[in-house]
C-alpha cells in the first residue's frame, strides 16, 4: 500500500489543489490568475507542492507569449473511496484526484442488520476494486449515512431508521480498516455535494437537495458550503408534521411526512391499494413479487393505472407543502430531487412543483428551477469523495 499522502502547509496549496480538482490540467500562468499570487511567491507554493508529489508537471501548456511553462496536475495515482449506506444498498466507488470515478459497486443490503454486517460488506466491496487494480491504496474515504450525524467525530447520532447504530465510532472503525482518514456525514448532504460538484447545481450556491428514498432528507448548502446544523440534524424533513396526530412515525412522533410518503410509506399504500381491489395492475404486480416497490409503482403510473397516479401526486404534494415553506423561508437559488423514489419521475416533480409554486411567495419562487437530479445512483459516492479530498486538501 502506498505512504499515506501529504496534506498542504498552508491556504495557498489547499486553493492550488482544489482549482486542479476542479478545473484538472493547469498552467502555472492559469493558476495565478485564479488564485491572485505574485509569480514568485506562486511559483514557491507550486514548487512545495510538487515536492510532496501531490502534484506533477504534465507536458507543456499553451504559449501565453515568453517560455511556455508545464501544466500542472494532480497525481494520477492519488484514489478516494466513496461510500453511501443507504436504507436498503450500498454504493461503493474509488475516483481519482480529479473525482472522476474508476470503479463503482452496488449491493443491496438492510441498513437495520446494523453496523458491523454493513461494513463487512463494504469492506468486502472494497476488496473486490482493489482486486481489480483501481484502489491500490487510498489516500481518504468519505462515508454518507441515512441518519444524523456528529460531524466532528464522525459518529452516528439517535437514527430512526437505523437501530444499534446509535453512537457507532463509523470514523475509527474504518480508518483502522482501510488505512485512511475518514470522513461521515449524512447520505443527503453527500448527495448534496455530489450534485455541486458534478451535477445540476454545479453554479448554485444556495441550494436544497432533497432525497427521497425509504426516508426523507434535505441537503442544505449555504454559500456554497453544507449546512449540517448545531447537532448535525439540519434538513431533516421527513420527521416535519403534515398532518396534526396523523399516522405514527417510526420517529416516535404522529403525522411526520415520512409516514406519508417514501418508498416505505409508498409501498405500504399501494400494497393496501392492491388487497383492497383498487388497482388490478398493483394486484397483479404484487401477486407475482409477494410485496411492491416503488419501482413497481413507477411502472404501474407508467402503464397509465389511476390508483398509481394518484399515490405519486398525493405524496409529491405533500413533499411540496413542507418545501414550500422552506423556500419562503431560506429562498434557495435551486431544488434538487434525488433518492430512490425519483423513478417516479415528472409525475412525482409537477405535483412537487405545483404545490411549491402555488404555495410559496412569488418573489421566492418567481426564477426557482425545481429539478431531478443529474447524478442519480452516483451522487452520494461522487458527494463521499469530494468531502474527503476536502479534507485531504486542507492545510494540515
Amino acid at each position: 500500500m502506498r505512504r499515506m499522502t501529504a496534506r498542504p502547509a498552508n491556504v495557498h496549496q489547499a486553493r492550488l489543489l482544489r482549482l486542479l480538482r476542479d478545473g484538472g490540467p493547469s498552467s502555472r500562468a492559469e493558476l495565478g490568475d485564479r488564485v491572485e499570487l505574485s509569480r514568485s511567491k506562486l511559483a514557491v507554493e507550486v514548487d512545495r507542492l510538487l515536492e510532496t508529489g501531490l502534484v506533477v508537471a504534465d507536458g507543456l501548456a499553451a504559449s501565453r507569449g515568453g517560455r511556455r511553462s508545464h501544466n500542472i496536475r494532480l497525481a494520477p495515482e492519488l484514489r478516494f473511496l466513496g461510500v453511501d449506506i443507504g436504507a436498503t444498498s450500498v454504493d461503493v466507488a474509488v475516483t481519482n484526484g480529479e473525482m472522476e470515478i474508476l470503479g463503482h459497486l452496488n449491493h443491496p443490503m438492510d441498513v437495520r442488520e446494523g453496523p458491523v454486517a454493513v461494513f463487512d460488506q463494504v469492506l468486502a466491496m472494497v476488496a473486490k476494486l482493489r482486486e481489480s487494480g483501481v484502489a491500490d491504496g487510498l489516500d481518504g474515504a468519505g462515508v454518507g449515512v441515512p441518519g444524523p450525524v456528529r460531524f466532528p467525530e464522525g459518529v452516528p447520532v439517535a437514527p430512526p431508521i437505523m437501530p444499534g447504530w446509535d453512537g457507532f465510532p463509523v470514523r475509527e472503525v474504518l480508518s483502522q480498516e482501510l488505512g485512511c482518514p475518514v470522513m461521515v456525514d449524512n447520505d443527503v448532504n453527500l448527495m448534496a455535494m455530489g450534485e455541486m460538484h458534478a451535477g445540476v447545481a454545479r453554479s448554485v450556491q444556495d441550494f436544497f437537495c432533497v432525497k427521497i428514498g425509504t426516508g426523507i432528507g434535505c441537503g442544505v448548502v449555504a454559500g456554497g458550503a453544507v449546512h449540517r446544523g448545531t447537532t448535525g440534524s439540519a434538513g431533516d424533513i421527513g420527521h416535519i408534521q403534515v398532518e396534526p396526530e396523523g399516522r405514527p412515525c417510526a420517529c416516535g412522533n404522529r403525522g411526520c411526512l415520512e409516514a406519508y410518503f417514501g418508498g416505505s410509506a409508498l409501498a405500504r399504500d399501494a400494497e393496501l391499494a392492491a388487497k383492497e381491489g383498487r388497482s388490478e395492475e398493483l394486484a397483479g404486480r404484487l401477486a407475482g413479487a409477494g410485496g411492491l416497490t416503488a419501482v413497481d409503482i413507477a411502472a404501474a403510473a407508467s402503464a397509465g393505472d389511476g390508483t398509481s397516479l394518484d399515490l405519486i401526486r398525493s405524496g409529491g404534494a405533500r413533499v411540496g407543502q413542507v418545501i414550500a415553506g422552506l423556500v419562503s423561508f431560506f429562498n434557495p437559488g435551486l431544488v434538487v430531487i434525488g433518492g430512490g423514489v425519483t423513478g417516479l419521475g415528472h409525475t412525482l416533480l409537477a405535483s412537487i412543483r405545483s404545490q411549491v409554486y402555488r404555495q410559496s411567495l412569488p418573489l421566492a419562487t418567481g426564477n426557482l428551477p425545481i429539478v431531478l437530479g443529474e447524478l442519480g445512483q452516483l451522487a452520494g459516492v461522487t458527494g463521499a469523495a469530494r468531502l474527503t479530498s476536502d479534507h485531504l486538501f486542507s492545510p494540515a
